[in-house]
């Protein structure tokens, strides 16, 4: 099983989505920032990593906001999903096919990793 770190990043009542890139499995589906814990550093540690190779932003990591399983025909991750917060800066694209701040309404307008399904139904269900 792989363990895989995302930001559940909030501002002014939207959270940060980002599409993957087209050449890349699930390639332009919607998710989190984050990646892969790498041998020998923290979950937090990676997750820091990941978004400042992917978006270019320090980030404050928080407690976790759900983990889960979910088995992919390819892969089987264990998902840890952190509460985070950018303190400054913008994310940029240096990843991602395109980064988008969404309201929990606009949920059902983005097709989104099968992973995230459970998450984002408790978006939806904590904050409409």
């Amino acid at each position: 099983m792989t363990e895989v770190v995302a930001a559940l990043i909030w501002r002014e009542g939207r959270f940060l989505a980002c599409q993957r890139p087209a050449h890349k499995a699930r390639g332009l589906l919607w998710e989190f920032v984050g990646g892969k814990v790498e041998r020998g550093e923290s979950r937090e540690e990676a997750l820091i990593r990941e978004c400042r190779e992917e978006l270019n932003v320090e980030i404050e990591v928080g407690d976790v906001f759900m983990n889960l399983v979910h088995e992919y025909p390819d892969i089987t991750v264990n998902l840890i999903l952190y509460n985070a917060s950018i303190p400054c800066g913008e994310p940029e694209m240096l990843e991602h096919n395109d980064i988008k701040w969404l309201s929990p309404e606009e949920i059902p307008q983005y097709e989104f990793c099968p992973a995230d399904k459970d998450i984002l139904a408790e978006i939806r269900r904590r904050y409409m």
